[in-house]
């Protein structure tokens, strides 16, 4: 018996020591090493083609920020950006009641978000909630490997968990792209299950949403992606109800 007993509370010490060293998403991003491939380098946008648009949008987002009263962002590339478009019924319904601010842009690349994040003004807010969706444009021919596109997801992350500590993070799968399954959707998937790798289901939270666009053959429709990569309404109404039960209990309603 006493052998037992012994072997018993061994185990359940064990046990406790697991749980009170089990490493939060600070933590895990804290231990991160340090990259400096093109992905974590943060770098101002210089495509000619966005000019006339991208830095108005991102003083006004800047502005919108200064003014306080944000409880969730939402950061990434064109196909955040496109809450504004084909996903603004679902908005306004959703998202704008809840003082969300848009900081997708669209042409993004995870480098382009560093950049934006460091030249951000968050001092007069404190969101509850930043939900995370960017990577798909690192994985443009031999632009980044999957590894490097994780990497500069969760340099995203480290940065916003430094601005804004009391956030909670949700960080989405990279959505899937091209009609059947590709090495490009490939190397997405790939990149996204490395970086879910710094959740800890209390600051940073991970959720994979791929299913709801896909058939079970992996088809990805016109009707739900017109470009096979961008949403279009009926796109954006299927995210809007996959992720609202996550958001709902993020935002502790």
């Amino acid at each position: 018996m006493r052998r037992s007993t012994h072997i018993l509370f061994t185990f359940i010490f064990f046990l406790i020591c697991i749980a009170g060293c089990k490493k939060t998403g600070q933590d895990i991003l804290t231990d991160v090493p340090e990259k400096t491939h093109s992905a974590v380098t943060p770098v101002r946008m210089d495509a000619e083609e966005v000019q006339e648009w991208y830095w108005p949008r991102h003083e006004a987002v800047n502005e919108r920020l200064k003014l306080g009263n944000v409880d969730i962002l939402f950061i990434g590339n064109s196909i955040t950006h496109g809450w504004e478009w084909d996903g603004k019924e679902y908005w306004d319904q959703y998202y704008a009641p809840r003082n969300a601010v848009n900081m997708g842009f669209g042409w993004d690349k995870t480098q382009h978000v560093l950049w934006r994040l460091d030249n951000s003004d968050f001092s007069n807010v404190s969101p509850k909630l930043a939900v995370v969706l960017i990577g798909t444009n690192n994985s443009n021919g031999d632009d980044n490997t999957a590894e490097e596109i994780a990497d500069g997801i969760i340099a995203v992350c480290q940065r916003l968990r430094a601005s804004l500590p009391d956030m909670k993070i949700l960080l989405l799968a990279i959505f899937p792209r091209d009609q059947l399954p590709s090495t490009q959707r490939a190397k997405c998937a790939a990149a996204s299950l490395l970086a879910s790798e710094i959740s800890d289901n209390k600051m940073i939270h991970y959720l994979d949403l791929n299913d709801h666009f896909l058939s079970d053959v992996g088809l990805l429709s016109q009707t739900i992606m017109p470009d096979y990569l961008h949403p279009n309404k009926e796109g954006y109404r299927i995210w809007t109800e996959a992720m609202e039960p996550k958001i709902v209990e993020l935002m502790a309603e």
